[in-house]
């Protein structure tokens, strides 16, 4: 479990080491949805049966069904103090030791159903909170479970809470790092790795990846006239209006890059795809109450731009397109490559940039680019 990478790879380790650890021939971590009151299965692992998958995508069973979680659990804590211990079940019926009873019909019936003989269930507790569980089933035939079972799955699952609390704490610690706090899209750090492995993909087998930038207009305007809180309201506002775009391109990424600069990057959908959902998000954000609009720049390596070996080239190309659009105060995309190919003014732009004024050069001289 420390090795994992993703919450799902944490809990399909605990599953199958602790289906291991058990003697079980299957095993399923279950997570608690208060909010939709069910029991989502995440993972089973081992022997599967008819309409069970690996890492089903709607697997899920009514609480009410196995209310353990929310009642026998809540009682054993309330009543003694401790922490829910795990207890077993049979398909015939009989507790074979540690089980508590109260619920048991259902458990029985899902054995029967399934064609297992016995399981042991234990809760995982996170943050002092019934999180979910972890189930694991012998076959008909084989040894039951007894109590000796029920205490080490009670450990087990305790070492399981640890590693799940662990990989969220890692989660939240990369969205943080990869995400804008202000708007909740994705920030340069995230673009720039998503837009490297992009490029690979293109180089390797010719994928279409395509950059939308974008500056929105009238920011500073709208900072010193209403102040930097109805700023904040107008990124947010654009933020979500780049996402609603996005969402219209399978797998699209909306970020914003910083201050008033945000992007698109998506990674399949032809040029003229991304152009239509690019003129669109110019339209919407014409449309808003504050600012005056975005300008809107984009390349695309399935229009005729010319090579791009580096993401980097594909930035300068994008940035640049938003330099034309912005220039000339345009309502629609700029896209390069589009007026003339190598020739065209965006292309040239990108690839020979204006030089700055002394003053400039002067002010940056000795800094890193």
């Amino acid at each position: 479990m420390a090795a994992a990478r993703t919450p799902l790879d944490t809990v399909t380790a605990a599953a199958e080491r602790v289906m291991t650890a058990l003697g079980g021939s299957f095993a399923a971590v279950s997570v608690w949805e208060r909010e939709r009151g069910r029991l989502r299965v995440m993972v089973n692992a081992g022997e599967l049966t008819a309409g069970e998958e690996r890492f089903p995508e709607d697997e899920s069973y009514p609480v009410h069904d196995f209310p353990e979680i929310a009642e026998f659990l809540h009682e054993e804590w309330a009543g003694g103090g401790t922490e829910p211990r795990a207890w077993v079940e049979s398909m015939d019926g009989a507790e074979t030791g540690g089980g508590q009873g109260a619920y048991r019909h259902e458990r029985v019936a899902a054995l029967r159903r399934r064609g297992r003989g016995y399981c042991v269930v234990a809760p995982v507790v996170l943050h002092g909170r019934a999180w979910g569980e972890l189930y694991v089933a012998r076959p008909p035939g084989a040894p039951p479970f007894g109590r000796a079972d029920a205490d080490f799955a009670t450990v087990l699952a305790a070492v399981a809470a640890a590693g799940i609390a662990q990989t969220e704490q890692l989660e939240e610690v990369r969205r943080l790092a990869f995400t804008d706090p202000l708007t909740g899209l994705a920030n340069r750090r995230a673009v720039d790795a998503r837009l490297d492995e992009a490029v690979e993909r293109h180089l390797a087998d010719g994928v279409v990846v395509s950059l939308v930038v974008c500056d929105l207009n009238g920011l500073k305007r709208v900072n010193d006239s209403l102040g930097h809180a109805i700023g904040d309201r107008l990124l947010e506002r654009f933020g979500s209006v780049l996402s609603l775009c996005g969402a219209m391109l399978p797998g699209a990424l909306a970020a914003r890059l910083g201050g008033d600069e945000f992007c698109l990057l998506t990674v399949g959908p032809d040029a003229d795809e991304v152009v239509a959902v690019a003129a669109e998000l110019c339209r919407r954000a014409a449309a808003l109450e504050l600012g005056e609009g975005v300008s809107c720049g984009i390349a695309s390596t399935g229009d005729p731009i010319g090579p791009v070996a580096t993401a980097r080239r594909l930035f300068r190309l994008a940035d640049a397109a938003q330099y034309r659009a912005k220039a000339a105060r345009a309502g629609e995309p700029v896209v390069a490559g589009r007026a003339g190919g190598p020739a065209d003014p965006v292309v040239r732009l990108a690839d020979h940039p204006p030089a700055a004024p002394v003053a400039e050069r002067r002010r940056f001289r000795g800094r890193r680019p």
